[in-house]
């Protein structure tokens, strides 16, 4: 087995969650009265954690109460509404269930809210990853290497085991600081080019890949 311990990102790497974040972020500007933003601004916005997120969604100079009251209207909304239209991507399940089958020891850290972290991780993947976190209070989030760190204490596996999986230029950045490699998924949120752009060395292109990069093996479909 090439790695022994995969950890996951989220957001654009095991689900699409982009949809129901669309719908959240522009259901909080309309309560302010605020313009909307469209699918593809939101991902942009995304993976520094739902406060940047909005502070993005937000016109320039909003004051700090305004975006306040909005920051606490997306988390409202997004709480309730998080699994509306969002999907795993296509193999991701299976993928994953191969990985455990082989003995993969796996996990989740995002800087996604952590009770959506939880909610979405316990919907999909209650039988398959015991371990999933979010951002927190009192924890430094992602590209700092703290919630890797602390997934792995949890799964009881040390980093050299490990293996981190993103979409992302911060799923990479986090994967240097945590001194662990990073294989970069090109069908989340982020191309290809961009992935390079940002020092993506191992890219995949769907989850058949993804499991041949974690375990040097191919997937043997049922």
């Amino acid at each position: 087995m090439r790695y022994q311990t995969a950890v996951f990102d989220l957001d654009g790497t095991l689900l699409n969650t982009l949809d129901d974040l669309t719908a959240s972020v522009n259901a909080a500007l309309s309560s302010a009265s605020m313009p909307l933003r469209t699918k593809e601004e939101v991902r942009q916005f995304v993976g520094n954690g739902i406060g940047l997120l909005m502070k993005r969604a937000v016109p320039a100079n909003t004051p700090q109460q305004e975006y306040t009251r909005v920051f606490d209207a997306f988390c409202a909304h997004y709480q309730a509404h998080c699994n509306d239209r969002t999907t795993a991507y296509p193999g991701i399940l299976s993928m994953l269930s191969a990985l455990q089958q082989c003995g993969v020891r796996l996990a989740i850290v995002s800087n996604k809210a952590d009770f959506a972290v939880k909610e979405l991780a316990n919907l999909y993947f209650s039988d398959i990853i015991s371990v999933a976190t979010g951002e927190k209070s009192g924890v430094r989030k992602k590209p700092a290497p703290d919630t890797v760190f602390r997934a792995l204490e949890e799964l009881g596996m040390p980093a050299s085991s490990a293996v981190y999986v993103g979409d992302s230029d911060v799923d990479i950045e986090t994967a240097k600081n945590a001194g662990i490699p990073c294989i970069s998924v090109t069908y989340g949120f982020r191309d290809r080019a961009f992935l390079l752009q940002h020092g993506a060395s191992v890219l995949v292109d769907d989850a058949d890949s993804l499991f041949t990069a974690i375990t040097g093996q191919r997937m043997i479909k049922e």
